[in-house]
């Protein structure tokens, strides 16, 4: 997949079946549409463009008393993802304040038609966008009866049990430690990826060593409070854990949150090194012990827990990551 980082860069190509949007977590609704413009270009021998938005425009949209938004994905997970669909070109827009000024029409014009080629567009059954977000499905027909493309909307993605997929429902699945249902809207387990730094040795000492990792991406979402099922691909293969999240309340109350993962049955060095953590269930709010013994009875307790979850469940092991691709080094360049 080839990606670019201006529209300039972008060779025109007529025959290009395009879709627009952020694509926060490329979850199951965005991979409904991301798989029906695969199938339209695959009928019509063209190339498949996704456009996206480089920060998220929340980021730079929203107000500064609002809650900062937590990102699903960032580029580098998102490029992974579309990659691994087969999508054929990446074009990243910078979103600024004053991109997000350009009328719809203009942007339809000037981009996805004079710049890319646009023949065929998909878009999401409520996609908007431009100025005051009044680009739509109806825009979109007027103007592809004038410029010669053709427009189709994706119909909503719901799980089972009939509750709508979305960004927004993800993110509050994973703040409130609903992994089932976060996990089962994206199609594969959230991660986050991080550095694993240096701690103060406690965990070492207990008997549990662990990896403290700090977020490669301030703005990616961590899940909420707790304790986590997780795992982990080190050293050629996937390593079972449980990690926490919180403020150490039994022997620091430490004044931000903390990301600290324990492995089973690995021993390697992790000092230092890029790590995808993957969470797979939630096991329990995060509490203050009033003794060491106890807070080493419920570790081991976890353990056990994290033990019979993967033994019996059927975890999802998604083996797309920004490590198994040129992600990172795309992202950057």
């Amino acid at each position: 997949m080839q990606m670019y980082r201006s529209i300039a860069e972008v060779p025109y190509n007529q025959r290009s079946v395009v879709t627009v949007g952020t694509f926060d977590g490329v979850h199951r609704g965005h991979r409904a549409i991301i798989e029906r413009m695969l199938a339209v270009a695959r009928d019509s021998q063209a190339r498949t463009v996704v456009v996206t938005f480089e920060p998220h425009p929340r980021l730079v949209l929203q107000r500064s008393t609002q809650q900062p938004i937590g990102l699903l994905s960032t580029l580098a997970e998102k490029y992974a993802h579309l990659q691994h669909l087969g999508v054929d070109v990446l074009v990243v827009i910078p979103f600024t304040f004053e991109f997000s000024q350009t009328p719809a029409e203009e942007f339809v014009r000037s981009v996805l038609v004079e710049k890319i080629g646009l023949m065929h567009i998909v878009i999401g059954y409520d996609h908007s966008f431009g100025k005051d977000r009044q680009g739509n499905h109806a825009l979109l027909e007027k103007l592809g009866a004038e410029l010669g493309f053709s427009v189709e909307s994706v119909p909503p993605v719901y799980l089972d049990g009939g509750e709508l997929i979305s960004s927004t429902k993800i993110r509050s699945a994973l703040q409130r430690g609903d992994l089932a249902t976060a996990n089962a809207m994206l199609g594969y387990a959230y991660s986050v990826e991080g550095i694993v730094v240096q701690g103060d040795g406690r965990g070492r000492r207990l008997g549990y060593p662990t990896a403290n990792i700090e977020l490669l991406d301030p703005h990616k979402l961590l899940p909420g409070s707790g304790v986590y099922c997780v795992s982990a691909p080190l050293d050629g293969r996937i390593v079972q854990g449980m990690a926490n999240i919180g403020v150490r309340p039994t022997f620091t109350d430490s004044a931000h949150l903390r990301l600290e993962a324990h492995f089973f049955d690995f021993s390697g060095y992790l000092y230092d090194r890029k790590i995808v953590l993957r969470f797979h269930c939630y096991v329990r709010q995060e509490r203050r012990f009033e003794s060491v013994d106890m807070f080493w009875s419920q570790l081991r307790e976890d353990r056990e827990t994290c033990e019979r979850y993967f033994a019996t469940a059927e975890p999802f092991m998604s083996n797309i990551s920004p490590e198994s691709s040129d992600a990172h080094q795309r992202a950057k360049s």
